[in-house]
């Protein structure tokens, strides 16, 4: 197993710009475990299978195939060889991730291939239960938080700047909705390990962030 660093917290508390800039800073590969989750959201989608249709979702399991490829410095998701990177990210997608998400056989399928993706090489691996589920011996453990109104705000510029317009309002609700699914669900629950450190970035900039991090991984490697 390489060296794991789990970093662990609600929708839009800036998880995947934070983990994809260490990641390139300090040689470690970046995995966004909620966009394995979404892909398998889109596929559902596009299928028009329904959360309690288990035998359908088994099946669909079997079948899809999701990757992270680097293209031009940017890290991609792949959905049976399809870029949806931005597919994952829509309003609908969105709606139904959270649902998804609390299935079971859907997190045993995902933590299998996160585990998987981690025998091999160093990792930074973003998520809601990184630290408490699939890598409780993480090395390194990371809860990153915001208020819910910071985070509606980020997803918001977020959405703008890849030419999704959803209103704030309608995002701010969709993170609560989220927090509380995530938070609440009987199967792997968002919360903080025991051991992670709580860093709240609600009035930090993203190379603030970085760097706190950061120092958390060195002194951990120099250990």
């Amino acid at each position: 197993m390489g060296f794991i660093v789990a970093v662990d917290g609600p929708a839009g508390s800036g998880k995947g710009t934070i983990t994809k800039k260490i990641a390139e800073e300090m040689n470690l590969t970046s995995i966004d475990t909620g966009a394995m989750y979404r892909s398998v959201t889109l596929a559902m989608l596009k299928r028009n299978i329904k959360v309690d249709e288990i035998d359908k979702i088994s099946n669909l399991l079997e079948q899809i195939k999701i990757e992270f490829k680097k293209i031009e410095n940017d890290q991609k998701v792949f959905l049976n060889g399809k870029d949806v990177s931005l597919e994952i990210r829509t309003k609908q997608v969105n709606e139904n991730v959270s649902p998804v998400s609390a299935i079971g056989i859907v997190r045993t399928k995902m933590a299998d291939l996160q585990r998987e993706m981690a025998k091999t090489i160093d990792v930074i691996m973003e998520g809601r239960d990184i630290g408490t589920n699939v890598f409780p011996n993480a090395d390194v453990k990371i809860y990153l938080d915001a208020t819910p109104e910071e985070r509606a705000k980020r997803r918001y510029l977020q959405n703008k700047e890849n030419g999704i317009e959803i209103p704030f309002e309608e995002i701010l609700e969709n993170v609560k909705q989220r927090d509380y699914i995530d938070s609440t669900r009987e199967i792997a629950p968002l919360k903080k390990a025991e051991d992670a450190i709580y860093i709240d970035s609600s009035n930090m900039s993203i190379d603030e962030v970085v760097n706190e991090i950061k120092q958390i991984i060195i002194k951990k490697r120099t250990e």
